[in-house]
C-alpha cells in the first residue's frame, strides 16, 4: 500500500494530471484546426502541440517535477524532447495510418488521419513523460 500511495503522489502522477489538462488544450486544438478550420494533418498537429507544449512546460516545471533549473537552461532540452518526441509519435501514427489504410482501402482517410492524430498523441505523452524526467527536469 505504501508504494500506491507513494506512486500517486510522486511525478509521475503529477505528470499525468497535468498531461490531462494539457492533452485536452492540445487534442482540442488538433483536432478545430483540422475539422474546423480543415487545415492538413501536420499542421494541425504541430500547432495542437506547440500550444499544449507551451501549457505543458510551465506546469510540468512548477507543479510535476519542481525544478529549480532555470528557465534558461530548460526551456531548449524542453523544445528538443517536445520536437523528438512530436517527429516520431505523429510520424509512427501516420504511417500506421497508411498501412491500415492500404490494408483496408474502404476506411476513409478522414477517419484515419482522426485516429492517427489519437493515437500520436499517446505515444508522445509516453515519450514526454520519460525525456523531460530524465532529461529536461532531472534533479
Amino acid at each position: 500500500m505504501g508504494q500506491l500511495k507513494v506512486w500517486a503522489t510522486g511525478s509521475f502522477a503529477r505528470f499525468l494530471l497535468v498531461g490531462l489538462f494539457n492533452t485536452l488544450v492540445g487534442l482540442t486544438t488538433s483536432f478545430a484546426l483540422f475539422n474546423l478550420l480543415y487545415l492538413n494533418y501536420w499542421m494541425s498537429t504541430f500547432l495542437g502541440n506547440t500550444v499544449g507544449a507551451i501549457v505543458s512546460f510551465m506546469l510540468n516545471r512548477t507543479f510535476t517535477f519542481r525544478s529549480q533549473a532555470s528557465i534558461r537552461s530548460s526551456w531548449w532540452k524542453f523544445a528538443l524532447v517536445i520536437l523528438s518526441c512530436y517527429g516520431i509519435s505523429y510520424g509512427v501514427s501516420w504511417q500506421l495510418a497508411d498501412i491500415i489504410s492500404s490494408l483496408i482501402p474502404s476506411l476513409h482517410t478522414y477517419w484515419l488521419h482522426n485516429a492517427a492524430i489519437l493515437a500520436g498523441n499517446g505515444i508522445y505523452m509516453i515519450g514526454n513523460y520519460l525525456g523531460h524526467k530524465y532529461f529536461t527536469f532531472r534533479r
